[in-house]
């Protein structure tokens, strides 16, 4: 399906990203991964799909860095077809509380570095006439939570930056969107578990399902696997006229 695109995805050595990156590679398309944690062990798992994929170790709040890295992308693998910003941080403190440093972390992570791979690939998408790029928001992009100021403000911020650049290049063939997950078990929202199972003295099942329970009616966490789908139909054909949106995958948490 994917044959001879190429893929970046931004924060994909675990979690969502990973799912993302392992179902563009299993349809064809080279990638490159960028993240910490265990970079090897990824790389591993992607190239069973497609043994070109290579690694950047970009620091995704470094401007130079993340430019770097999409040239790299493009000189290594052939182009910038497929975009997917999906490197993200959390911290949770009322705003009184709230360092600032962490605040300027994670604009920087989850909102700054999404506007510096797309100022660098977007030429390229454009000088192609072909272009994906898939913004990782949240639920957090539409709805506020106490205690998560600055993920609220950087997912909110994302998602209108998506809108800007799909109208920016409405009439291209380049688009440009959101998708929106509510509760996804990934190593961040595991340690949200961790926490409430130790405040609460749970087991780790007890505290999914009070952590679910306060914000996702299904009762279900979102996969990564049905996130790399939604992924997947948005760089398809049958997604051309999809342009701006922001797509919730969140267990009904905003139709309450």
């Amino acid at each position: 399906m994917f044959a001879g695109k190429t893929a970046l995805v931004t924060g994909s050595t675990s979690g969502i990203g990973l799912g993302i990156a392992l179902r563009l590679a299993q349809l064809g398309a080279r990638l490159m991964i960028n993240g910490l944690g265990d970079a090897e062990g990824a790389l591993a798992q992607v190239r069973a799909h497609d043994p070109r994929a290579v690694h950047h170790g970009a620091d995704m709040s470094r401007p130079d860095q993340i430019a770097a890295m999409v040239r790299s992308c493009e000189a290594q693998l052939g182009g910038c077809d497929i975009l997917v910003n999906n490197a993200g941080i959390q911290h949770v403190a009322n705003v009184e509380a709230f360092p600032a440093e962490r605040w300027d972390a994670i604009i920087a992570i989850n909102l700054s570095s999404a506007f510096h791979t797309m100022h660098a690939a977007l030429p390229g998408m454009q000088a192609r006439n072909w272009g994906r790029i898939i913004n990782v928001a949240s639920v957090h992009g539409l709805v506020a939570s106490a205690g998560k100021s600055a993920y609220v403000a950087a997912k909110h911020g994302l998602i209108g930056l998506t809108k800007a650049a799909a109208l920016e290049n409405a009439t291209t063939g380049v688009t440009v969107n959101a998708i929106c997950p509510g509760w996804v078990l990934t190593p961040l929202v595991q340690k949200q578990v961790d926490a409430r199972a130790a405040a609460d003295g749970v087991d780790d099942a007890e505290a999914q399902r009070r952590l679910l329970a306060e914000k996702q009616p299904s009762l279900q966490f979102t996969t990564p696997a049905e996130l790399a789908e939604l992924v997947v139909f948005l760089c398809s054909p049958a997604a051309q006229n999809v342009r701006g949106v922001a797509w919730n995958v969140d267990g009904g948490w905003i139709a309450q």
